[in-house]
C-alpha cells in the first residue's frame, strides 16, 4: 500500500512539472540570439609560404677535375676567403710550369733575334760604305739592308710571343687559384653536392658544389597571395605566423617587399610577398613551410557583431514590409524580427565592425532560427504491419 502511494505521488509530480514546462517552452521566441558586444577585431590576410635564408649563395669551380679533399661538412659555419673544397692541382701544376718553360724559351728567342739584329746593322752600314766606293754590287748592299730590316721585325714577333707566353701563364696560373674552392661570404654550409673522388665538369656551366646561407639569423618568408587580397598588403604591416614544427610558438615578422611579378599555376594569379623574420635562436631552418597572418587592420574598443547575423533572413511567414537596401541585422521586438540597417567595418571573419546604425552594446540580435528545421515527410513506399 505504501509503494502505490509514493508511485502515485511521483506520477503527480511528474505530471506538474510537465505541464509547466510545456507552457514555458509556449513563451521560447523559436530564435538563436547573440548580444552584441564591445571589443576589438583583428582583420589579416591568410597565405603559406616557404622561409628561406635572406642570401643564398650557390658555390661551384670554374675548372674542371677531381675533388680531391672537403674541408667543410653540412651545418659547417664558414668565413668569406675559407679554403672550402680543393680540386687536384696537379694538371693545373704541370700547366703553369709548362706556360713558364714557353715564356723563357720566348725570352731567349727574344734575345737571339736582338744579337740577330745588331748583326745585321753591322753588314749593312759596312756594305754602305763599300757600295759608295763601288767596290761591291748594289744588290749586296739590298741584301744587307733587307736582312736588317727582317731581323727588326723578329724582335717584335719574339717580344709578343713574350706576351703570348706571359698571357698563357697568368691564364695557367689562375685555373691553378680555382682549384682551391673559397667560400664567397661568411654564413653556414646548408648543402653540400659533392664527395672526395668526385670528377666536376665545368664545361658548358658551373657544377654547384655547396650552398652556403649567409645569415640564418635573419631570414625571410616568401609567400603567395591571391590577387583579391593583394590590394590589402602594404610594406612595413605586422604578421603572425607559426610553423609545423613549433605549433605552440607565434612567430613575429613584417612585410619587406611586394613583387609585381604575377605567378600563374593552373589559371590561379598569386603575387609573391616577401615577409622579413628575426630568427635568433636558429629555430626556423629553410625550406620551413610558414602559415601566415598578415594583419591589414586592427581596431579595438568597437562594436561587433556575430558574421552569423548578416546572414541571417527570416522565413517567408515571418517577413514584414521592410527595406532591403542596404546591409542590416535582425532584432526581436513585440515577439517578432525586426530589420535595423547598419553599417559595417572591418571583419576577422567571426565578427564585424558596426560603424553606424541604432544598435547599442548588448543587444540581442537573431542569428539563426529554431523553425528552419521542419519534419521531412516520410519516404512512399510500400507499409509493413
Amino acid at each position: 500500500m505504501k509503494k502505490i502511494v509514493i508511485g502515485s505521488f511521483i506520477v503527480i509530480v511528474f505530471g506538474i512539472g510537465s505541464f509547466f514546462l510545456i507552457k514555458h517552452n509556449g513563451n521560447v521566441l523559436p530564435y538563436k540570439v547573440e548580444k552584441i558586444m564591445r571589443g576589438e577585431i583583428v582583420s589579416s590576410v591568410t597565405a603559406t609560404g616557404t622561409v628561406n635564408a635572406v642570401t643564398t649563395v650557390l658555390v661551384g669551380t670554374q675548372v674542371s677535375g677531381t675533388i680531391k679533399t672537403l674541408y667543410v661538412d653540412f651545418n659547417s659555419p664558414v668565413k668569406k676567403n675559407q679554403l672550402i673544397a680543393q680540386i687536384d692541382p696537379a694538371t693545373f701544376e704541370a700547366q703553369v710550369e709548362q706556360a713558364k718553360a714557353n715564356l723563357f724559351s720566348a725570352k731567349a728567342n727574344l734575345d737571339k733575334s736582338e744579337a740577330t739584329v745588331i748583326d745585321a746593322k753591322r753588314t749593312m752600314e759596312r756594305n754602305r760604305e763599300l757600295v759608295s766606293e763601288n767596290l761591291i754590287a748594289q744588290s749586296d748592299f739590298d741584301t744587307a739592308e733587307t736582312n736588317y730590316e727582317t731581323a727588326k721585325a723578329s724582335v717584335s714577333a719574339a717580344k709578343a710571343q713574350i706576351a703570348q707566353t706571359e698571357a698563357a701563364l697568368k691564364f695557367a696560373e689562375t685555373n691553378l687559384q680555382y682549384s682551391k674552392i673559397l667560400s664567397p661570404v661568411d654564413g653556414v654550409v646548408i648543402s653540400r653536392s659533392v664527395d672526395v673522388g668526385q670528377t666536376v665538369a665545368a664545361s658548358f656551366q658551373t657544377p654547384t658544389l655547396f650552398t652556403i646561407a649567409q645569415d640564418l639569423t635573419k631570414m625571410q618568408i616568401d609567400t603567395n597571395v591571391d590577387e583579391a587580397d593583394i590590394g590589402k598588403i602594404n610594406v612595413g604591416q605586422n604578421v603572425d605566423f607559426t610553423v609545423d614544427a613549433y605549433p605552440e610558438i607565434t612567430f613575429k615578422g613584417t612585410v619587406w617587399q611586394i613583387r609585381n611579378a604575377p605567378i600563374i599555376v593552373q589559371n590561379v594569379v598569386t603575387y609573391d610577398v616577401v615577409i622579413k623574420v628575426e630568427n635568433p635562436e636558429l629555430k626556423l631552418k629553410p625550406g620551413m613551410t610558414a602559415n601566415v597572418s598578415i594583419i591589414t587592420s586592427f581596431k579595438k574598443d568597437i562594436l561587433k557583431i556575430p558574421n552569423a547575423a548578416l546572414r541571417f533572413m527570416p522565413s517567408e511567414e515571418e517577413k514584414i514590409t521592410i527595406d532591403k537596401k542596404g546591409t542590416g541585422i535582425w532584432i526581436i521586438q513585440k515577439g517578432k524580427p525586426k530589420r535595423i540597417p547598419i553599417v559595417t567595418g572591418i571583419s576577422d571573419g567571426n565578427y564585424t565592425e558596426v560603424t553606424s546604425g541604432a544598435v547599442k552594446e548588448s543587444q540581442e540580435v537573431i542569428i539563426e532560427s529554431l523553425n528552419n528545421k521542419k519534419e521531412q515527410p516520410a519516404p512512399h513506399g510500400p507499409r509493413f504491419f
